[in-house]
C-alpha cells in the first residue's frame, strides 16, 4: 500500500467514525419522528456508506493490477459511492426547506421537478458500466474521470445555491443558533469540495460532508432544551418556535389549548408522582391524535396541540378531546376525572401572530369554562383579556391606579378595628376592571410587584399621617400576592420599604389568599414567619373559597383567618350551610387564630355571627370599598 492510498483511507475511516458517532447519537436519542429527522438520518447514511465504499476502494487498488477480484470490487465500490451520492445534495435542499418549515409548501409537482436534476445523474450512474460517461478504467486499471463526472458537480453546485437561496429566504424563520449552524455546514462542505477540486490528493470531500453533519446534529438535530423530559414531548420554548416558524412560512394550521384547571387538586390529593404519570398518560392519549412532534406540555397543567389538517379534521379532533376529558384517566390503580377546559383556533383565520396564540396559551379563561370547548366567539374573552393588559401598563404609565379602603370592625360593641386597602382601576375605556380580572393579568406579565409596592406605598402614607390611628384603626390589612411572596430578596424589600416611613411593623396586617399558585409551601412559609418575627402580622384570605386547606392554616401560621362572605351567605340559605359556618368557626378558635367574616350585610348576619363567635366583621353593612378621602369623612 502506497503512503498516497494510506493517506486517503486516513480520511475515508476520519468521516466514518464521525458518522458512526452521528448514527449512535441519533438513534439513541429516538428522535426520528420528523421529515426533518428522517432526511438527517439518509444523509448520514450516504456518507457512511460512501465512506466504506471509498475505504474498500482503496485497500483493493493496491491488488487491481494483479487480481480480477479486486478490480471487480473496486468497480463495485465505485459504482455504488457515485449511485448513492448523487442523493446527497437534494436531500440537504429538502432538509434546509425541512428546518425553515418551507417544505409543506413545495407542491408535489415542484418536489418532482427538483428531483429531476438528481434523476438524470443516478441515471448516468446506472448506464455508467455501459455508458462510461461518468468514469472509466483505461488499460492500465487506473481510474478516469469523464466528462458527466463535471456535470455532477454542476447539479451538486445547484443544489447547494438552492439551499443557500432557502436558508436567506426565510433566515428570519429559523433561530439564531440553527442559522449559524446551517451557515456553518455549508460552509465546512463547500470548502471541503473545493480542496478536493484543487488538490486531487486531499479526499477532503467525505470528510468535510461528515463534519459538516456533526455540526447539524450538535446545534440543530439536538433538541435537549426544547424537550419536556417528563412527557417526552416539546415544551413551552419549542412551542414558540414552532407557531413562529409556521406563521413565518405561512402555513395554515390550528392550535389547540388543554389546560387542566383541577390538576392542583389532584396532586394534593395523590401526590406529585401521580400528575407526572398522568401527564405521560395525556401525552401518550395525544400520539393517537397528532403526530408526536405537534405536541407540547407547556406548563404543569397545560398541553398544546399543533393540527396540520384542515377545518373539518380540526372541528373532528376538538370533539374527540371534547369526549376523552369527559372520562376518567386510570393512573397507577387510580380512577381520576380531569376537568380541563379546550381551547382551539385556527391560524391565520382567527389567530395571526405569536403574541395572539401566546394570549390563548396564557391567558385566564372564564371560571364557566371548565369541561368545554372554546371557539371562534367563544374566545372573544382574549381580546378584553389584551385590552385589560393594556390597560395595566397605561395605568401605571399614567397613574390610574386608586387604593380604596374598607373598613373592619371588632364584634365587640362593633367598634372601629381597621381597614383592608383594595386596589381600583379605571380606564377610560373600560371604565372600572375588577381586581379579580387585572391581578391575575399582572401577575402573569410580570407588573404585580409594581402594582404592589404602589398599594404599600399609599398604605405606609396614610398611615404616617397618624389619621387612621386617630379614628381608632389598629391596622390596615394589605393584600399580597404569592407570586410577590416568593420574588428572592422579598422580605428584605418589605422592610426596607415600610421603615422608611418609620412605622411600627404592627400596624400592617398582610392578607393572602392562598391560592393553587402557591406550591412551594417551605419557601412561602419562611416568608411569613420571617415577617411575623419582625411584628407584621398575617391573614389568610377567601378561606372555603376551595383555594383554602388545613395545610396551608398550619404551615403557613396565619394569625387571622378570614371567612369568605359565600360562607356567610349559604349559611343564611340552609341549615348546612350554618353547619358549614359553625364548624369552619369553631375549628378556626381551636387552634388559637382570630377570624374575620366578609360579606356582612344585614343585622341578622351580625347576630348569627355573635352567637358563633367571631372576632371582626367586614362588609357592606358598614362600607363599601371607597377612596382615602371619602374614608377619612366617613369614620368622621
Amino acid at each position: 500500500m502506497t503512503w498516497v492510498h494510506a493517506f486517503h483511507i486516513v480520511f475515508y475511516v476520519c468521516a466514518l467514525l464521525i458518522c458512526g458517532t452521528c448514527f449512535f447519537y441519533t438513534l439513541f436519542r429516538k428522535r426520528v419522528q420528523r421529515l426533518q429527522n428522517k432526511l438527517y438520518i439518509l444523509m448520514l447514511s450516504i456518507v457512511t456508506l460512501n465512506s466504506v465504499c471509498d475505504i474498500i476502494a482503496a485497500v483493493a487498488e493496491n491488488y487491481s493490477l494483479v487480481s480480477n477480484s479486486a478490480f471487480l470490487v473496486v468497480g463495485i465500490s465505485n459504482f455504488l459511492y457515485f449511485t448513492v451520492h448523487a442523493l446527497l445534495a437534494p436531500s440537504l435542499l429538502f432538509y434546509v426547506c425541512c428546518v425553515n418549515g418551507m417544505y409543506t409548501r413545495l407542491s408535489i409537482r415542484r418536489r418532482i421537478i427538483y428531483l429531476l436534476p438528481c434523476f438524470v445523474t443516478i441515471f448516468f450512474t446506472l448506464t455508467n458500466p455501459l455508458m462510461h460517461w461518468v468514469y472509466y478504467y483505461d488499460e492500465n486499471r487506473a481510474f478516469q474521470r469523464n466528462w458527466a463526472e463535471m456535470f455532477f458537480y454542476v447539479v451538486a453546485a445547484v443544489y447547494l445555491v438552492g439551499s443557500v437561496v432557502y436558508l436567506l429566504w426565510f433566515w428570519n424563520a429559523i433561530t439564531r443558533r440553527r442559522r449559524i449552524a446551517l451557515t456553518g455546514a455549508f460552509v465546512i462542505v463547500i470548502s471541503s469540495v473545493m480542496l478536493q477540486l484543487l488538490f486531487i490528493d486531499v479526499k477532503s470531500e467525505l470528510l468535510g460532508e461528515a463534519m459538516g453533519l456533526l455540526f447539524l446534529l450538535l446545534i440543530v438535530e439536538n433538541e435537549d432544551d426544547r424537550l419536556d423530559a417528563d412527557t417526552n414531548t416539546y415544551n413551552r420554548k419549542g412551542f414558540l418556535l414552532d407557531i413562529r416558524n409556521f406563521i413565518m412560512t405561512k402555513q395554515t394550521f390550528h392550535v389547540f389549548v388543554i389546560n387542566v384547571v383541577n390538576v392542583d387538586i389532584v396532586r394534593r390529593l395523590t401526590g406529585s408522582s401521580s400528575i407526572q404519570a398522568l401527564a405521560r398518560l395525556v401525552a401518550t392519549y395525544f400520539r393517537t391524535l397528532v403526530p408526536p412532534y405537534q405536541i407540547y406540555h407547556t406548563s404543569y397543567s397545560t398541553f398544546a396541540l399543533l393540527y396540520t389538517g384542515d377545518k373539518k379534521g380540526a372541528d373532528a379532533l376538538a370533539k374527540k378531546l371534547e369526549q376523552r376529558f369527559n372520562e376518567s384517566w386510570s393512573c397507577l390503580d387510580i380512577s381520576i376525572m380531569l376537568n380541563a377546559v379546550i381551547l382551539y383556533a385556527s391560524v391565520p383565520d382567527e389567530l395571526k401572530t405569536p403574541d395572539e396564540i401566546l394570549l390563548m396559551l396564557d391567558s385566564p379563561f372564564p371560571k364557566s369554562s371548565a369541561g368545554k370547548v372554546l371557539h371562534g366567539s367563544s374566545l372573544n374573552y382574549l381580546i378584553r383579556r389584551a385590552d385589560v393588559e393594556r390597560a395595566l401598563h397605561t395605568g401605571i404609565a399614567e397613574h390610574r391606579f386608586e387604593v380604596y379602603y374598607q373598613p373592619i370592625y371588632r364584634m365587640e360593641n362593633l367598634s372601629l378595628h381597621g381597614a383592608e386597602a383594595l386596589l381600583r382601576l379605571k380606564d377610560p375605556d373600560l371604565g372600572f376592571i375588577p381586581p379579580d380580572e387585572f391581578i391575575p393579568v399582572a401577575e402573569q406579565i410580570g407588573i404585580i410587584d409594581v402594582i404592589g409596592n404602589f398599594v404599600l406605598h399609599e398604605v405606609c402614607q396614610f398611615l404616617q399621617s397618624g389619621i387612621p390611628q386617630e379614628k381608632g384603626m389598629s391596622c390596615i390589612h394589605v393584600n399580597l400576592s404569592v407570586i410577590q411572596c416568593m420574588q428572592p430578596g422579598f422580605t428584605e424589600r418589605i422592610l426596607s420599604l415600610i421603615d422608611s416611613y418609620g412605622l411600627s411593623h404592627s400596624l400592617i396586617n398582610f392578607e393572602i389568599t392562598e391560592t393553587l399558585t402557591a406550591s412551594d409551601y417551605q419557601t412561602l412559609a419562611g416568608v411569613v414567619s420571617t415577617l411575623q418575627a419582625e411584628g407584621f402580622h398575617f391573614s389568610m384570605d377567601d378561606y372555603g373559597t376551595g383555594f383554602s386547606n388545613m395545610q396551608s392554616i398550619f404551615e403557613l401560621s396565619f394569625d387571622v383567618i378570614k371567612i369568605d362572605k359565600s360562607i356567610l351567605w349559604g349559611a343564611e340559605a340552609g341549615s348546612t350551610g350554618k353547619a358549614i359556618l359553625e364548624n369552619s368557626a369553631r375549628m378556626i378558635r381551636q387552634i388559637g387564630k382570630q377570624i374575620v367574616v366578609e360579606g356582612v350585610e344585614t343585622e341578622a348576619q351580625i347576630e348569627m355571627l355573635k352567637r358563633i363567635g367571631v372576632d371582626y366583621l367586614q362588609g357592606y353593612y358598614f362600607s363599601k370599598p371607597i377612596p382615602r378621602e371619602m374614608l377619612i369623612s366617613f369614620l368622621s
